[in-house]
C-alpha cells in the first residue's frame, strides 16, 4: 500500500500519471478491519526518490496560488467599483483642469523631490491609482480634479492618458474627498493647510466643510486661519510648503509681517539670489531672519562741553529718552563732587519752579 502511494506521488510530480488501478468488486461495500497500531515513519531519499521536476512543479503550484489571490483581489475592487456605478477610464490629461482651490505650494518638478520619483514610477510601473475628477461644471467635455493633482502632471509629463475615475460631485463633495485624499497619501505642510483653509473661506464654504476637508478641530481652523491672514499669499507662495517649519514659527513669522514695511521687506528679500537657490525650509528661515533682526538705529553725536578756554572737559550723549554725561578721565575729582552738587540744587529749583 505505501509503495502503491509513494509511486503515485512520483507519478505526480513527474508528469507521468498512471491509470487508476480497478476497484476490486465490493470494495466499497465492507471496510477493511482497522490496524490501530502507530505506524512506522518511513525514510524517503528525496533526492534519489523525487525527480528533480517535482520543485517545478512546487514553484508552478505556488505561482498558480498567488495568481488566483491577485485575480480574486481585483475582482474585489472591481465589483466595489461596479457597486458604485463607477469604472477606471482612460482620459487626455490635456482635457483635465486643476481643482477651483489649490492645496499645493510645490512647484512640480521645481521643488517636489517626490515629483520625479513618481514619475518614475508610474513610467516602469504604470499608474497603480486612479485620480478623481469630476465633469467640469462649467466647460462642456471637460474635467476638474479632485485629488490626484501630482500624478495628473506625472502622467501629463510622460505623455500618456490618465486613468481617472469620473464621479458627479458639488464643490463640498469635491473639497472633502480633496481633503481626505491629502490626509491618506501625502499631509500638507502647515502653511499649506493654511493658504487651503483661507482659500475655502474665500469660496464661502462654512467653517464645519473646511474642518473637516483637513480634519482639524475648530481651535487649529482658527489658528491655520490667522496665520492665513497674516502672511500674503505671494510670500507663502514664494517660501514653499517648508515642511519642517511648525505652527508656532509659522505664527511668530505673521507677527513679524503685521506693518508694510515688514512685508516690502520680505518681498525684497524673496527676490535675493539666497533665496531663490534656496530649499524650501531654509527660504523660511531666510525670510525670517531679515524680518528678526533689530534696525540700526542712527546713533547721535554726543555733545562735547568746553571750559572758557577750549577745552573739552565733559560730553553729553543723548539716546532716546536716555541722556549721559561723562566726565574727561583727567578731571579732578573735586570738581565733579561739586559739578553734581551744584546739578542737584539746580534741579530742585527747576523742578519747584514748574510746581509753582
Amino acid at each position: 500500500m505505501a509503495g502503491n502511494r509513494k509511486n503515485e506521488l512520483r507519478a505526480l510530480f513527474s508528469g507521468n500519471v498512471a491509470p487508476a488501478a480497478s476497484v476490486p468488486e465490493g470494495a466499497d461495500k465492507a471496510p477493511a478491519a482497522i490496524n490501530h497500531q502507530p505506524m512506522k515513519p518511513v525514510a524517503v531519499n528525496t533526492a534519489a526518490d523525487v525527480p528533480r521536476a517535482a520543485s517545478g512543479a512546487i514553484k508552478a503550484m505556488g505561482l498558480s496560488l498567488g495568481s488566483i489571490t491577485r485575480e480574486a483581489e481585483e475582482a474585489r475592487a472591481l465589483r466595489e467599483a461596479l457597486t458604485q456605478a463607477e469604472r477606471v477610464v482612460e482620459l487626455d490629461p490635456d482635457l483635465i483642469d486643476a481643482s477651483f482651490v489649490g492645496d499645493r505650494l510645490t512647484d512640480g518638478e521645481t521643488d517636489d523631490p517626490e515629483f520625479l520619483a513618481l514619475a518614475d514610477s508610474i513610467r516602469d510601473s504604470g499608474q497603480q491609482s486612479p485620480i478623481l475628477v469630476r465633469p467640469h461644471p462649467e466647460k462642456q467635455g471637460r474635467y476638474q480634479t479632485a485629488y490626484g493633482h501630482r500624478r495628473l502632471n506625472a502622467v501629463r509629463s510622460l505623455g500618456i492618458k490618465v486613468k481617472a475615475i469620473v464621479r458627479p460631485l458639488t464643490d463640498d463633495e469635491l473639497v472633502l474627498a480633496q481633503g481626505k485624499e491629502n490626509a491618506e497619501r501625502r499631509n500638507l505642510s502647515f502653511i499649506e493647510r493654511a493658504m487651503f483653509a483661507s482659500a475655502l473661506a474665500d469660496r464661502g464654504f462654512d467653517r464645519k466643510v473646511i474642518g473637516e476637508a483637513l480634519a482639524v478641530q475648530k481651535s487649529e481652523l482658527s489658528r491655520l486661519l490667522q496665520v492665513a491672514e497674516g502672511v500674503p499669499p505671494a510670500i507663502a507662495r514664494a517660501i514653499g510648503p517648508a515642511p519642517k517649519v511648525g505652527r508656532e514659527r509659522w505664527m511668530a513669522f505673521g507677527a513679524l509681517l503685521e506693518d508694510m514695511a515688514a512685508v516690502e521687506q520680505a518681498q525684497e528679500e524673496c527676490r535675493t539670489r539666497r533665496f531663490l537657490e534656496a530649499e524650501s525650509d531654509h527660504r523660511f528661515q531666510v525670510v525670517f531672519a531679515r524680518l528678526s533682526r533689530k534696525p540700526k538705529t542712527e546713533s547721535t553725536k554726543p555733545e562735547v562741553l568746553v571750559d572758557a578756554g577750549g577745552r573739552a572737559f565733559a560730553k553729553v550723549k543723548r539716546d532716546g529718552r536716555n541722556v549721559r554725561i561723562e566726565f574727561a578721565a583727567d578731571i579732578d575729582p573735586a570738581f565733579i563732587d561739586e559739578a553734581v552738587e551744584l546739578l542737584a540744587k539746580h534741579h530742585a529749583a527747576f523742578a519747584a519752579g514748574r510746581d509753582g
